[in-house]
């Protein structure tokens, strides 16, 4: 289908396959540095790149994994979990598998009509939908991740492209699920 013309489940896709392959580019940079300047406090919202990154990783899964499927009875267990704040590469990778695991599943049940349907957070007033979650999500990282770009460039340390369009011209990423592509 050419671009302009997708359905909201086929933009969904699309901006989970460039949440994805940017919030991988940047792990990868930042894994290439010293432990003390990927975990170090740089004064980010959530002080260190490091933890600024498992923050998105906690955004796209509490959004993406559980209020878009209507698991919101469950958020009290999921924010107990420890293996929710890794405090190493290892334990992130783990983490990160099972968020972006969880939300190829996602992918993989919902239908077009979903994309109007009413959910809910908890802690957030006001009515959005199952496209607004979405949207969330990339956009929250979006904010995340000019944050270690700006922290990253004071320590005069270059970062990956993170343009819609740079990521897409690249075409697929090595990552994406056999079911994200349907």
């Amino acid at each position: 289908m050419p671009r302009g013309t997708l359905t909201r489940l086929e933009e969904a896709r699309e901006l989970t396959e460039y949440n994805r392959t940017l919030f991988e580019r940047y792990a990868r940079r930042l894994r290439r540095l010293p432990w003390k300047e990927a975990d170090g406090n740089v004064e980010l919202g959530h002080l260190t790149p490091f933890r600024t990154l498992v923050h998105i990783l906690n955004v796209q899964e509490v959004w993406l994994v559980y209020i878009v499927r209507g698991r919101t009875n469950e958020l009290s267990d999921l924010f107990e979990q420890e293996n929710r704040h890794p405090v190493d590469w290892q334990g992130f990778r783990a983490y990160s598998t099972r968020v972006w695991s969880g939300i190829d599943e996602t992918l993989r049940t919902l239908k077009e009509r979903d994309f109007v349907r009413r959910v809910r957070a908890p802690w957030m007033p006001g009515r959005y939908t199952v496209r607004d979650a979405f949207f969330q999500a990339t956009i929250e990282q979006a904010h995340h991740i000019g944050e270690i770009i700006g922290a990253m460039w004071q320590r005069d340390r270059a970062m990956p492209a993170m343009t819609w369009m740079e990521i897409l011209r690249q075409g697929p990423p090595r990552h994406r699920s056999r079911a994200a592509r349907r």
